[in-house]
């Protein structure tokens, strides 16, 4: 076997530390004073991403011919990974970044969400690395990806991008700035304590803004996926996605007025369940105003499916306090 090259962490940190002022270590937004703070940060990411090299694994299907990536997150071989990374397979190649091959089966995937599960056949224990949780998330925080661009190449191990959350939404994604590539898909996001935060989903068209489902979206629909079942669909418009929160409302032409007028409140809907009426003023929710129907959307974006908010509405001249279960988009709107 090749000895491989370990890509060096310093350059890539450096990179992304000039190009994106932000955050130190114990706190993920606390700016960063001067070369002493740069220097632990580097530190740190070099740390992690030593701890969980040995967990970021590729996936090669041999009846697609297709690549993509994923991380091991339990000793015994539970690897979560992309859902578009096992599209029309039922075993994967397991590679490991030491060259190390063993057998995979594809267990469960939700498309809407872009998450799976792959398990290895062989009995471990195997390395991996733990999960941790994408809701706390917010824009600047400082995350690490890995994945096996371009493919499983043997004269080096997964490279490093180090970058920061640029926002989070719709539904169970987040977006970075961490430069990924094709073969990364499916590949970890982890934060500065080596924990899962997040997966590889897709590539923007800059490789500067990329897509990643939260580790969260594992949580909710684990049981399922464990036991093999494969459901939703991919789209390539999130807003789209079965998986989006909704309230079940339309909205009125509302120009001139702050706030969201209601014109549709759709049968059996979180909305009508709540007592939204026609006619009614939507003017925060949980206490964020909203000033008009598309800043309501990307707030509701930003939630999921199950969450519990509180609308405020204005009913004539009587302000309405109203509690919600958002409900998900495919179980109003799809046909059965």
């Amino acid at each position: 076997m090749k000895t491989m090259k370990i890509i060096p962490i310093f350059s890539l940190v450096c990179a992304g530390l000039w190009l994106v002022p932000g955050a130190g270590i114990s706190q993920a937004r606390e700016p960063i004073h001067d070369l002493a703070d740069l220097s632990k940060l580097e530190s740190k990411v070099e740390e992690v991403s030593k701890k969980v090299m040995p967990a970021t694994v590729a996936l090669l299907a041999e009846a697609t011919g297709s690549s993509g990536s994923g991380v091991i997150t339990n000793a015994d071989g539970l690897i979560l990974t992309a859902a578009h990374v096992v599209q029309g397979v039922e075993e994967l190649t397991v590679v490991f970044p030491d060259g190390m091959q063993v057998q995979g089966k594809v267990l469960g995937a939700n498309y809407s969400k872009d998450i799976a599960m792959v398990k290895i056949t062989k009995q471990g224990p195997w390395p991996f690395a733990s999960m941790g949780s994408s809701k706390p998330l917010e824009a600047g925080d400082w995350v690490i990806a890995l994945g096996h661009s371009a493919g499983f190449d043997a004269a080096r191990t997964p490279p490093v991008r180090f970058g920061r959350v640029v926002s989070k939404g719709p539904g169970n994604f987040l977006t970075t700035d961490c430069t990924l590539i094709g073969g990364d898909s499916g590949g970890p996001l982890f934060d500065l304590n080596g924990k899962i935060i997040g997966i590889n989903s897709s590539i923007g068209v800059s490789l500067t803004n990329n897509n990643h489902a939260g580790i969260d979206g594992f949580r909710q629909d684990w049981d399922r996926l464990l036991a093999g079942e494969a459901w939703g669909q991919l789209q390539m418009n999130p807003f789209a996605n079965p998986e989006m929160p909704v309230l079940g409302i339309g909205a009125e032409d509302g120009r001139g007025t702050r706030g969201v007028v209601v014109g549709v409140v759709a049968p059996k809907s979180p909305a009508a369940a709540a007592g939204v009426r026609i006619g009614d003023l939507i003017q925060s929710i949980d206490g964020k105003p909203v000033k008009n129907f598309r800043e309501l959307t990307v707030m509701l974006a930003k939630r999921e499916a199950g969450d519990k908010i509180k609308l405020q509405v204005m009913r004539d001249t009587r302000s309405a306090d109203l509690n919600i279960t958002l409900g998900r988009r495919a179980d109003l709107y799809e046909e059965r």
